[in-house]
């Protein structure tokens, strides 16, 4: 696969930061429609998105430095490179801990608009993987599926050798849960608020525990599991509490045009 796209002058674009960036562009935007569609405050999109990537990338790189500690303590240096080296699941912790801290500052409620960001959220992710796919990293075993893929020139997966395309794999389950999840939504099957969100951590979780027995690159792991999936459990034990906690959160009202009301 070919990471570096193009060069203008002095600044090469980079597939995987590409992805990212219009993983992040569509979030926002598709957010800003929806809040919009269902007459909720919408104004604040932009900045709590900002919170929300920064409260991310803290995240990631933490656990990510303390998945990779051993190394670390080696090479010190490795904490102030922010050009790499990231954990996908202590960016959604980190995310969700500053949306949480946004809320309270906003006085917004928080499970509500969860309901609203979180699809985003995983939408963002399916680009993010078709990132990895670009750059090579997060590469699966070795197969001799017609479904193979051989990278030739990369950084981070071994070449010429075909293998299970695990990021694509990833990247298609994350679509199709962002528009499960939209799905779900529209038909208003819950009543409770958060609910959706708690549906977000069990679809992801589990999604993400299958895939990563496909996965091959080096990666910290927890006896016989690799970290992510030993995370995993939680997240999906924590979307089964909210779940299951339902009955304690407001329910989601709307009016007689089908549109969820700002107040309770």
């Amino acid at each position: 696969m070919m990471n570096e796209l193009f060069t203008i002058g002095p600044v090469t674009i980079y597939g995987y930061g590409l992805m990212i960036a219009i993983g992040a562009v569509a979030a926002l935007l598709v957010t800003e429609y929806r809040l919009k569609k269902a007459g909720l405050q919408y104004d604040f999109v932009y900045t709590l998105t900002v919170f929300a990537l920064l409260g991310g990338m803290i995240g990631a790189k933490l656990l990510y430095l303390i998945v990779e500690l051993p190394q670390v303590m080696k090479d010190p240096s490795m904490i102030l490179n922010f050009g790499s080296g990231f954990v996908v699941y202590g960016g959604i912790i980190g995310g969700v801990i500053a949306g949480y801290i946004f809320a309270k500052i906003k006085k917004l409620s928080f499970w509500r608009y969860m309901d609203y960001v979180m699809p985003s959220i995983i939408l963002a992710q399916g680009f993010g993987r078709i990132g990895c796919f670009l750059a090579g990293c997060c590469y699966g075993k070795e197969t001799d599926s017609i479904f193979g893929i051989v990278f030739h020139d990369s950084p981070h997966a071994p070449s010429g050798v075909k293998l299970v395309p695990t990021q694509l794999m990833f990247s298609a389950w994350d679509f199709l849960c962002f528009f499960l999840l939209v799905w779900i939504q529209n038909k208003k099957i819950f009543k409770k608020e958060g609910n959706v969100a708690a549906l977000y951590f069990l679809f992801y979780g589990i999604g993400r525990f299958i895939l990563e027995f496909f996965r091959a690159d080096d990666r910290g792991t927890v006896g016989f599991l690799s970290t992510s999936q030993f995370i995993s459990i939680f997240i999906v034990l924590l979307g089964m509490t909210i779940l299951a906690l339902g009955k304690f959160r407001k329910e989601i009202v709307t009016n007689e045009e089908g549109e969820t009301n700002e107040e309770v």
